[in-house]
């Protein structure tokens, strides 16, 4: 209830980026009487959603906790915390770096053309939600690779060998999220995206399983 009651404000929020960018006299428009209302009750059902993680994550924790053990119930809360805060850390990077940069060049294209850009309301709210959304899944990836080598479906050594190709993917994954085609933003969204993949990688080391020697193995010489 409360989060339908601020919408108009949350989409004033969320609107700035490309309304910053738009030509004089060009503005937000809604093609069908009910529109405006569906895209208020669409940024409520979101807002109401992220408002409402804690108690959905206590809920979760609750079902789950006697089956986990002490040692296990010590690591998921911050895992959680962790988890949070990088969802957030990336959707505010796309909301106040990406969305300004890649909407301005998208804007500019039409410059001199006599052609004025009408963005309709439904439409960009639906695909700002949706980049959002990306831009704080992907933010989760150090947490993506920790669990993985915690499961021993990846370590140091297959991370390490395989840079190249990821790297490759990281730069595609950035082309295809970015909301125009220049290089700029594309690597704004990708520089990042390398940085937390580092950061993954240092995690599984840190935290990961270490390798167990086989009596076969020789000992490490000693320093």
């Amino acid at each position: 209830g409360l989060a339908l009651f601020v919408s108009p404000q949350l989409f004033h929020w969320l609107q700035k980026p490309l309304q910053g960018v738009l030509p004089q006299g060009a503005h937000f428009i809604v093609t069908t009487p009910f529109e405006s209302y569906t895209a208020y009750f669409k940024i409520a059902m979101v807002a109401g959603i992220l408002l409402g993680s804690p108690l959905i994550f206590y809920f979760f924790w609750s079902f789950i906790r006697p089956g986990l053990e002490k040692k296990e119930r010590r690591g998921i809360v911050p895992i959680a915390l962790a988890c949070g805060f990088l969802f957030i850390g990336g959707a505010l990077f796309g909301y106040f770096l990406v969305f300004p940069t890649g909407f301005r060049f998208v804007t500019g294209i039409l410059e001199g053309t006599g052609i004025v850009f009408y963005p309709k309301m439904s439409d960009y709210l639906s695909f700002s939600l949706r980049l959002l959304l990306a831009f704080g899944i992907i933010f989760e990836l150090p947490l993506f690779l920790l669990i993985l080598g915690k499961m021993r479906l990846v370590n140091v050594q297959r991370l390490r060998a395989g840079r190249k190709y990821i790297i490759v993917g990281i730069f595609l994954v950035a082309g295809i999220l970015t909301p125009g085609p220049d290089v700029l933003s594309q690597v704004l969204m990708a520089l990042p995206l390398l940085v937390l993949f580092e950061v993954g990688v240092i995690l599984v080391r840190i935290f990961g399983p270490k390798p167990v020697l086989s009596p076969a193995d020789p000992l490490p010489a000693p320093r």
